[in-house]
């Protein structure tokens, strides 16, 4: 694997990084290299070096993401942190990186009485990671309010595309095949200035820290509501809140979430999942399919 050199690349470069450290259920095994840039010129300089083959994982919060005990054979680029700028650039538009907490751009559209992005306050991850896979909440998806995404491709090169270069669906995104990763993002918005949409988003918040276990680890909801159904009803419908495997577990406040504790495994994660499946299609006849993102690899027995 060609190192970049350190005299072009300001950010932090680690090996062997654990993966546990970055994402929200606390497990995974290590990544061959890790990368944090300095800030958007560092993250293009180094992207620029890297061979044409490399795995990349972009990573986020580490929410909606699983990585196995084996770790991940490859690069990870974390953005949070360092691509983070927000901005308005007209009045029916928000300009936000990559980086960006979904909560904090959801605040700020509130803030300047700006409605539309009210369903971002309900998604834990960040700008990139609601753009890979058109995540959302309380009824509200990414990929309707976007004007115009920037990409950055395996070159190092930059673009601005238009949505409809991308085929996009429920929790699903599929980008133009030279699309590496998202660097920033331009919102449609439009005014609030009698804080209608302000309060429903608020109301929206209420009910989320009541019914769901907000601060516990977690990757947030596991699976995707099939069709005309919720996934939480189905599990709880099988019996399955509390389910344990190793150190996870189903949380009782909310089915579809699976809750992790110290000395958990990935495995222990991911067989959960797999058990939370075939019961619900055996019992219901549903094939529940994970919103979560599952990389790397297992861990030698």
């Amino acid at each position: 694997m060609r190192e970049p050199n350190p005299i072009s690349i300001r950010g932090v470069v680690r090996t062997g990084e654990p993966l546990s450290r970055h994402t929200s259920w606390r497990v995974g095994g290590p990544a061959d290299r890790y990368f944090e840039p300095a800030d958007r010129d560092d993250l293009i300089a180094f992207v620029h070096q890297l061979p044409a083959g490399e795995p990349v994982l972009w990573l986020g919060l580490g929410s909606n993401l699983l990585v196995r005990d084996g770790g991940f054979r490859g690069t990870v680029i974390a953005l949070h942190g360092a691509l983070d700028a927000l901005r308005i650039e007209a009045a029916d538009r928000l300009y936000a990186e990559a980086g960006l907490h979904c909560a904090r751009l959801a605040k700020f559209a509130e803030r300047h009485q700006l409605a539309g992005l009210g369903y971002m306050a309900g998604i834990p991850g960040t700008v990139g990671g609601a753009l890979a896979m058109n995540a959302g909440a309380w009824g509200g998806e990414t990929w309707p309010t976007v004007a115009e995404v920037e990409v950055l491709r395996r070159d190092g090169s930059t673009a601005w595309l238009s949505p409809s270069r991308f085929a996009t669906g429920y929790r699903s995104v599929v980008p133009p095949a030279d699309v590496l990763g998202y660097l920033a993002a331009r919102f449609t918005v439009r005014a609030d200035a009698d804080g209608r949409y302000a309060a429903a988003t608020r109301d929206s918040l209420a009910q989320r820290k009541a019914t769901q276990p907000v601060g516990r680890p977690s990757a947030g909801s596991t699976f995707r509501n099939p069709p005309g159904d919720h996934a939480a009803r189905l599990i709880e419908s099988c019996g399955l809140k509390n389910h344990r495997i190793g150190g996870a577990h189903v949380s009782r406040q909310h089915a579809n979430f699976i809750l992790t504790e110290d000395g958990a495994t990935a495995a222990d994660v991911e067989t959960l999942i797999e058990h939370i499946r075939h019961v619900v299609k055996q019992q219901t006849g549903v094939d529940l399919h994970p919103e979560v993102k599952m990389v790397g690899e297992k861990a030698d027995a």
